[in-house]
């Protein structure tokens, strides 16, 4: 049977560190604080001199590499990000040239922080029409950037990075199962970046409100995301017929430690199946699913034939689950 599988996955995380510590110097909040309402201990920052394209070139090249394959074995680029380096050209288009694949088909997805298992399902698409083999998804966030240092309650949860996977087809048991997606722009407003796009163009009261920085209601963020990842966690098992004792990990969306364990504690998967590292990175958006696979990955956490879902949720709002069995 002819799977989409990963072949390859890999991720690039700043050098620079900021922990609950530091941040206790830069806004009314301590480590304890933080760690009890998030799991949160430290997160990257990106450098100066670098950008989202930057990080996603990076990870893409180590993906590439871990897949056995050459640059030019690529067939299309899919970068996910809600922080480009520009409103255009886009971030993917950027990083064809950085991995000196120019002329290589790419696009930028949005999701949010589901954006990476959106790249999944475009690309299995991709490949099962037969129009192309391999395809490279990144997930990439430069989210300091767009963060409010002032906002306690949101500048304590963000960081950078970027993760990537190669997609390709083989005849195997394993590979994607199951999968499943959805968005409802309905609940816009508990989780967004007000201003810079066409609504509401950058002006000097923009500025001054502060409107190009995330805002975000927790509570009720909090209580969709809960209610959509388990939806779509259970929907994705039911769909190929298993249990949750049949999964060995949930790789959640590592948005807030509480989050992750209602998920979990909603599907009947026991927390030490859980994969997180949360308190190493934060939230990187749509970064970190790719982040941690590429950790359990290269940490020797996966086995061949190990059932394994992702689940994500994200701004729009979005939200996404994909099932499979890993193939390396």
């Amino acid at each position: 049977m002819k799977r989409v599988i990963i072949k390859g996955t890999g991720s690039f995380l700043p050098e620079k560190v900021l922990t609950n510590y530091d941040l206790e110097k830069m806004v009314d909040t301590s480590d304890e604080w933080i760690t009890q309402r998030t799991g949160i201990k430290e997160r990257r920052i990106v450098a100066d001199d670098q950008s989202t394209s930057d990080m996603a070139a990076a990870a893409g090249i180590r993906a590439i590499e871990n897949a056995g394959l050459k640059k030019d074995d690529i067939d299309y680029i899919i970068v996910a990000t809600i922080t480009p380096d520009y409103m255009f050209p886009s971030t993917a288009a950027l990083v064809g040239a950085k991995l000196d694949i120019a002329g290589t088909p790419c696009i930028d997805i949005e999701a949010a922080c589901s954006g990476f298992l959106y790249g999944i399902d475009l690309a299995e698409g991709l490949i099962r029409s037969g129009k192309y083999k391999n395809i490279l998804v990144i997930a990439a966030e430069s989210l300091t950037r767009i963060v409010d240092w002032e906002d306690r309650a949101t500048c304590v949860l963000f960081g950078d990075g970027a993760g990537a996977a190669v997609l390709t087809a083989e005849e195997s048991e394993e590979g994607i199962i199951s999968s499943t997606f959805g968005a409802d722009g309905n609940y816009t407003k508990i989780l967004n970046l007000p201003a810079g796009g066409s609504k509401n163009p950058a002006t000097e009261q923009t500025v001054k409100n502060r409107l190009h920085y995330i805002q975000m209601a927790g509570n009720e963020t909090f209580k969709v995301a809960v209610k959509k990842m388990g939806a779509a966690a259970e929907t994705v098992l039911h769909n190929a017929g298993l249990t949750a004792e049949d999964v060995k990990w949930l790789v959640p969306h590592q948005a807030n430690y509480r989050i992750m364990a209602a998920t979990a504690k909603r599907i009947k998967v026991p927390e030490e199946k859980v994969f997180m590292n949360l308190d190493k990175y934060g939230n990187t958006s749509a970064a970190t699913i790719p982040i941690a696979l590429d950790e359990m990955n290269r940490g020797g956490k996966l086995v061949k034939g190990d059932n394994v879902v992702l689940v994500a949720f994200g701004g729009g709002l979005t939200w996404g689950s994909v099932l499979l069995k890993w193939a390396k």
